[in-house]
């Protein structure tokens, strides 16, 4: 059900007579809220549903034996992880697990409905939600009861009309000016339209922009390998997973960059990664490059996307189930195309210049990525094992937000307000600062982290946090396999 209003902000509240009646919950489908009830029951009862505690569904925590819980209510779905659009990954990272939160996250209305019922084994008995949890759920009640989930087209509109212009910039300092200095400001522009690109594509791969996956999957394919040269399937695997297990060391993708950066002492000695599904050791060359890894942030920064090229390829001709591979090679395919086209307007000695320069500039957005969690808490293993360590307590204490005038949201394409946006990742960029008009509050008031300073000093953290690392490395002994274990290495692998 769905009723339409007005509020004084702009927004569309939607209110019934029975908004606080237990059986009926708020819930986003194609960005519209709707008011539905909260659990629907499998249309044929099975004689095999009975009641579990959270100990026996925990038990069900592998690939091919697959338990989730959502909403007090347990439900087998090993039959569909390899059906899974967000990819195996997320599932198994969730499995056993209470995922309420997660999954009202990631999922529209229509799954409850149509899909979740079929998968349906029993209760919980011993499923209970504690006053905290409850009050920060009621928060993603509110944002849906204003209908801030709904998108603004028109902000996207601007946002499409001021990348052409800045794309515009780059042909006419191409093709219409002969200087030198016309040519790489004209590779500097081109930087920057990457980076703003990717803010489109960072929203339209969580369908936050359309709500509806296949308009978002259509529009993934321009912002993603046709403009950008990056799979969006790949960004997808890798991002759906970083979100699930943010800063995790054995399983976010997003912080496992040994040989070359180790944000904390937990990532020396030897780790299992579960998304490259490989060993990550600190060898000789890690311990050497780690060293002086704060020196080397930057400079890498600027030659990274050459390294997302190489991943996006690498996943595209993989056996792994990929949605539109063929329509995402074409794309990156014709990527190349015009980068070469560009490339050969130019004078055969400015050619380098132009690509590297262009790629330095585009680096920015690794940095304001890295930004976001490099310097926050990093932990082994999953969450989400009780009150301590649930689902909005651990956004908060990997995530940051950058303090930012409104006036210069566009500079930073979303990624300022980070927590809200790992909160709530299918609400639309341009809520994202309304909606920290709640999170902030909560945080203050249960004494959770909110980390939110300025750009300039989240890059001093940054630093600090690879130089203290880089320090630690120093103390690194050589272990009888090969590679350098520190003392935490020992004591997390009960040794020493």
């Amino acid at each position: 059900c769905k009723s339409d209003g007005s509020s004084g902000d702009g927004v569309r509240n939607r209110k019934t007579d029975s908004d606080h009646d237990r059986d009926l919950i708020w819930r986003e489908d194609e960005g519209y809220s709707h008011l539905v009830s909260r659990f629907y029951a499998p249309k044929r009862k099975s004689k095999d549903a009975k009641s579990f505690t959270l100990e026996e569904v925990a038990k069900h925590n592998t690939r091919d034996d697959l338990w989730i819980i959502v909403e007090g209510k347990a439900y087998d779905v090993t039959k569909y992880v390899q059906h899974h659009p967000g990819g195996w990954l997320p599932m198994v990272n969730m499995a056993g697990k209470d995922c309420t939160d997660v999954f009202a996250n990631y999922h529209p209305a229509r799954v409850y409905e149509k899909m979740l019922p079929g998968y349906y084994v029993g209760e919980v008995s011993d499923y209970e939600v504690s006053a905290f949890v409850q009050e920060h759920r009621e928060v993603r009640q509110k944002l849906l009861e204003r209908g801030l989930f709904e998108t603004r087209l028109s902000f996207y509109a601007y946002h499409v009309a001021f990348q052409v212009a800045l794309f515009s910039c780059v042909l006419y300092g191409v093709l219409c000016c002969s200087t030198y200095s016309a040519h790489m400001l004209a590779a500097v522009v081109l930087g920057l339209f990457w980076q703003q690109v990717a803010g489109i594509g960072h929203d339209i791969g969580h369908n936050a922009v359309f709500h509806q996956m296949k308009k978002d999957n259509l529009g993934g394919l321009v912002v993603g390998p046709l403009l950008t040269g990056i799979s969006i399937a790949w960004w997808k695997r890798s991002h759906n997973v970083h979100h699930i297990v943010c800063n995790s060391v054995e399983n976010d993708p997003d912080i496992q960059f040994l040989p070359l950066f180790a944000i904390t002492e937990k990532m020396f000695g030897k780790f299992w990664s579960t998304y490259h599904q490989k060993w990550f050791t600190t060898d000789a060359v890690a311990k050497l490059l780690v060293r002086y890894q704060h020196f080397l942030f930057y400079p890498v920064m600027a030659v990274a996307r050459f390294n997302l090229y190489v991943q996006s390829w690498a996943l595209l001709f993989s056996k792994d189930r990929i949605y539109n591979r063929k329509q995402e090679m074409a794309c990156m395919l014709l990527f190349i195309g015009w980068n070469v086209a560009l490339l050969s307007q130019l004078p055969s000695d400015e050619r380098l210049p132009f690509l590297l320069l262009s790629h330095a500039v585009a680096g920015v957005l690794h940095v304001q990525i890295c930004l976001s969690h490099f310097s926050m808490g990093t932990y082994n293993g999953h969450a989400y094992n009780g009150e301590s360590d649930e689902w909005f307590k651990m956004q908060c204490a990997t995530t940051l937000n950058i303090a930012t005038p409104p006036l210069l949201d566009f500079v930073h394409i979303g990624l300022q307000h980070q927590i809200e946006h790992h909160l709530f990742p299918r609400l639309p960029r341009h809520n994202l600062r309304e909606a920290r008009k709640y999170v902030k509050p909560l945080c203050e008031k249960h004494g959770i982290v909110y980390h939110e300073p300025g750009f300039f000093q989240a890059n001093v953290e940054l630093v600090r946090t690879l130089y203290r690392t880089a320090q630690l490395s120093k103390t690194l002994k050589q272990a009888d396999g090969g590679f350098y274990e520190s003392p935490l290495w020992e004591g997390l692998n009960a040794q020493g």
